[in-house]
């Protein structure tokens, strides 16, 4: 690591994620302080990274770029233009935002239904009479007779939808993807991911709908169109997308750090975060030939917490037993996903940015069409590239096999739901990603602990979904990131306004406009 101003404050950034690579931009766009980034893979953005693959552009884990934040939505536009008719066009540049509308459906009982739910002939005649029936008489049942408390993600759920809803559409999918029953789930997941969410809002949402004759159209001339404040994230109609994929933004971000003088190392893992009381002075960083300690006057961490109060257990400074007896208790959820190039869907030529398979006989928990996040991440436009995704745990079964063996068997599953032909599959390849989702059991409920005492060092600040231990969107993770680079120019050590994002239903727009 090189400075040239020896006297300069060095902020150490883990994690070349949104999180990251936000703080080291607004650093430098805001203060005096050089951001330095080590990230421990080889791959800008963390989850938000575009994979590439033989030209087809694979989006990991699927980003609508949308906020009810106006600075964030600012601060994307800023690094990446909109379309529009006079200004950047798709056809002729790349560094450009593309207007996308929204669909998303579940795949259940073999047939497409919308997802919000909405009470449409559609869902009707799917379900039939008598479970739509059950349906409706169970949403009543909770809407008089509530759960007094809600001790789980099961009783989350079935106080918003009732037990049928719950049962038919949530459960076995929200189970694919944490791998434990949602009665041993906090209620935590279900505030920080559907918190505004109901049927009534979602029937509400559908009636004005219907009286909106341009709903679908789309103002590529305006941003405005975009902020959509008042509608729950779940319900909006479009968002804006990267051309080439949410990477394409952050690599965008990468090289402006780079530009302005900060500094990005790969494959370099922080080890050790060596402290003097409650400081931390400085960073050891194993870069695959050798561990290197470098000084620094801040450290902002988006690497997993787990391995953090690890690097953190030094021989002068250890951590209390009790800290690191939580924060070994925390379980992640590791991430498969399969790509393959199809000559077809057997579906049909859906529309759909991603489909959710709520069918019980399959591993296989979300499916996506990424032709409709954007034609431009695919190189045969007569092709269809989806992603096939699979939640699973790291050292498992699944994630052991051979990337042969595993496309054979997702080929199979994809078969077996008759979405498409393996006859029909040209190309396919296999990206796994570790620790992509905090989970909300295992010692989740104590975690207070771990916050407790890493708020107390001063210049340690927690950013992101994984440095928070919080299933926060990608939003969310830059909200964290903008928070703490205001800590570090008004020289504050409160770090309550960090925690408070994504909690409180209206912070990001109260505190964000």
């Amino acid at each position: 690591m090189t400075t040239e101003n020896e006297s300069q404050k060095i902020a150490i950034i883990a994690g070349a994620g949104p999180a990251g690579l936000t703080a080291a931009l607004d650093l430098l766009r805001t203060t005096n302080v050089k951001p330095v980034i080590f990230e421990a893979e080889n791959a800008i953005g963390g989850i938000s990274r575009t994979a590439c693959y033989k030209g087809n552009r694979m989006d990991i884990g699927g980003h609508r770029f949308f906020s009810k934040s106006d600075a964030v939505m600012d601060w994307w536009l800023n690094i990446l233009p909109l379309e529009s008719k006079d200004g950047p066009h798709p056809e002729k540049d790349d560094l450009v935002m593309l207007c996308r509308s929204r669909l998303s459906r579940i795949l259940f009982l073999r047939k497409l239904f919308d997802y919000p739910v909405t009470l449409n002939g559609n869902t009707i005649r799917g379900l039939g009479f008598w479970r739509m029936m059950k349906i409706g008489l169970s949403y009543l049942k909770v809407q008089l007779l509530p759960a007094r408390s809600e001790k789980s993600l099961e009783d989350f759920m079935i106080n918003r939808f009732g037990v049928e809803l719950y049962r038919t559409f949530f459960r076995d999918y929200t189970e694919k993807l944490w791998g434990v029953p949602c009665n041993k789930i906090s209620p935590e997941w279900g505030g920080q991911r559907i918190k505004g969410l109901s049927i009534t809002k979602t029937v509400v949402h559908a009636v004005k709908q219907i009286f909106k004759s341009n709903r679908r159209a789309i103002d590529r001339d305006s941003a405005d169109k975009f902020r959509q404040k008042n509608t729950e994230t779940s319900l909006i109609g479009q968002f804006l997308y990267p051309k080439l994929g949410p990477g394409q933004l952050w690599e965008t971000v990468a090289q402006k750090i780079l530009d302005m003088g900060g500094e990005i190392v790969m494959n370099a893992k922080v080890v050790g975060v060596n402290r003097i009381e409650n400081r931390v002075v400085s960073v050891s960083v194993d870069n695959g030939q050798g561990v290197e300690t470098i000084p620094c006057d801040y450290f902002l961490s988006s690497m997993p917490v787990k391995e953090l109060v690890t690097a953190m257990d030094q021989p002068k400074t250890s951590v209390p037993a009790e800290v690191k007896r939580v924060a070994e208790g925390l379980v992640y959820r590791d991430f498969m996903t399969v790509g393959l190039l199809l000559d077809k869907l057997e579906i049909g030529n859906v529309k759909d940015n991603w489909i959710y398979v709520q069918e019980s006989d399959v591993k296989l928990g979300r499916i996506q069409v990424f032709n409709n996040w954007s034609p431009y991440l695919v190189s045969d436009p007569s092709k269809v590239w989806i992603g096939l995704e699979y939640f699973v745990n790291e050292g498992e079964e699944m994630w052991t096999m051979s990337d042969a063996d595993f496309i054979q068997f997702a080929i199979a599953e994809l078969d077996r739901i008759h979405v498409a032909k393996p006859e029909s599959v040209r190309d396919s390849v296999v990206f796994r990603v570790k620790k992509a989702y905090p989970a909300y059991f295992g010692t989740y409920g104590e975690f207070h602990k771990i916050r407790e005492y890493l708020d107390n060092i001063e210049n340690l600040f927690l950013m992101g979904r994984n440095g928070m231990h919080k299933y926060n969107n990608m939003d969310h993770s830059m909200l964290t990131a903008m928070e703490t680079v205001k800590c570090i120019r008004e020289g504050s050590v409160d770090k309550s306004d960090l925690w408070n994002v994504n909690t409180e239903e209206e912070y990001h727009e109260g505190k964000k406009k």
